[in-house]
């Protein structure tokens, strides 16, 4: 698997898409195995597409693109003014707000990082913001939306490790409020330092409040709605992704009344694009992860974090170095397909909880998405900004390294992780 490796480390370099550098990485395998069927190949990508489980993943990025054309997205923003506003940052708090509220909407760190580019970047800047800064803000505040449910990530982790998807939507809550906290107080402390004024000077009254919340209620409700189906038994993990699809439909025709015939069309439009591009990595992945299983490259890596550790919070840092690494280079959705059969089985091995595992491998992955040299989420928001990369990494260390204290603690203590699923779930 070395020349594999190092074939798609260099494909990648050239700039080929990754879905292609994974699927030809993943072919000189057997072209290093003769002995093996080339039909293989054919035949691991076709099955993949049949994986009944994984009809979660478009029905949920149709949700989520339906729930962006449904009205949502601005009762929410108003929301997130209404409780962040008076704090100091301003709208760089507002943004941070924002994102979380999002998570149940777009379930895409990217999506909510180029869509907030294009909503709070340029009024960020006429506020007195710094051009990095606000897009460091605006970029990193995007790891809480996968955090929340129904997030792809946690999906894909699921899906392919066999990890209850309802307990992971669970135990996103926790994290994502944490890491909320984490980011707001580093802001907080940049804006003192810099006399960066609130959004709002006033603390917003009873009835500004509760209009707001009656605006965002049904965004705020959706991810109820999906564990609670999960945890009756109502809907499994494919189903409930229709019932997304749905509620978005719902929301935005009957209730807000924003979808239009032109915002239906544009969302299924938009749908065909995110979930091809999606499913035609996930098929092509099983090509390279036919031969890491071959390869027996789980045990490989498992015998060498053994060899340095057996201690299982020490490994489970260890392997979060090496997955955030990993992101500086990688797409985080790739690095879930491709490395959850390497490290899942490692973790099981060493008594971990599965779920607590997937929750600081997803985080350490999506991480990823804001560094360069390519995060996809920095490049979204430096382009629609045009803010130069070597700003945005300068203004965005702060941050950086408030998320890497949040991994450090959901790694020192599971319960912070496995609270709400063992109280929802059992």
């Amino acid at each position: 698997m070395l020349i594999v490796s190092v074939a798609f480390v260099i494909l990648l370099l050239m700039g080929m898409p990754v879905a292609f550098a994974i699927a030809i990485s993943g072919v000189m395998f057997f072209i290093q195995h003769p002995e093996l069927p080339f039909t293989i190949p054919v035949q691991v990508t076709v099955s993949q597409t049949q994986n009944f489980a994984l009809l979660a993943v478009p029905l949920f990025i149709m949700a989520g693109n339906f729930m962006n054309h449904s009205g949502i997205t601005e009762r929410l923003l108003d929301l997130a003014s209404v409780l962040t506003g008076r704090f100091k940052g301003g709208l760089a708090q507002v943004s941070i707000a924002f994102s979380a509220l999002m998570g149940g909407v777009s379930g895409s760190a990217i999506a909510d990082a180029a869509m907030q580019a294009r909503m709070l970047g340029h009024e960020m800047v006429k506020r007195g913001f710094t051009l990095g800064f606000a897009a460091s803000v605006i970029s990193f505040g995007s790891v809480l939306t996968p955090m929340i449910p129904p997030g792809i990530g946690m999906i894909l982790y699921g899906t392919i490790g066999q990890v209850s998807i309802g307990r992971l939507f669970a135990a996103g809550f926790v994290p994502a409020f944490i890491l909320w906290i984490a980011l707001a107080a580093t802001v907080w402390l940049t804006a003192r330092k810099r006399g960066y004024k609130p959004e709002r000077e006033r603390r917003p009254s009873g009835r500004e409040l509760g209009h707001a919340l009656t605006g965002g209620i049904w965004a705020i409700l959706f991810p109820v709605f999906l564990l609670l189906g999960l945890r009756m038994g109502i809907f499994t993990p494919s189903e409930i992704g229709a019932f997304a699809v749905l509620y978005a439909v719902f929301i935005g025709a009957l209730i807000y009344r924003k979808m239009k015939v032109k915002g239906f069309l544009e969302a299924l439009e938009g749908s065909l694009a995110d979930v091809g591009s999606v499913m035609f990595l996930i098929a092509l992945s099983a090509i390279f992860t036919y031969g890491i299983v071959l390869d027996r490259v789980p045990e490989i890596v498992s015998g060498w974090i053994l060899g340095i550790t057996t201690n299982l919070q020490a490994a489970m840092a260890l392997i979060a170095i090496v997955v955030l690494a990993a992101g500086f280079f990688i797409d985080a959705t790739v690095l879930i397909i491709m490395l959850t059969p390497i490290f899942l089985p490692l973790m099981r091995q060493l008594g971990a909880d599965p779920v607590h595992f997937g929750i600081v491998f997803i985080l350490a992955a999506t991480i990823g998405n804001f560094t360069p040299p390519v995060g996809a989420a920095m490049y979204a928001v430096c382009s629609i900004m045009r803010c130069r990369v070597g700003e945005y990494t300068r203004e965005g260390i702060p941050l950086f390294l408030a998320l890497a204290a949040v991994t450090l603690f959901l790694i020192l203590i599971p319960g912070a992780v496995l609270f709400v699923p063992k109280l929802i779930f059992g």
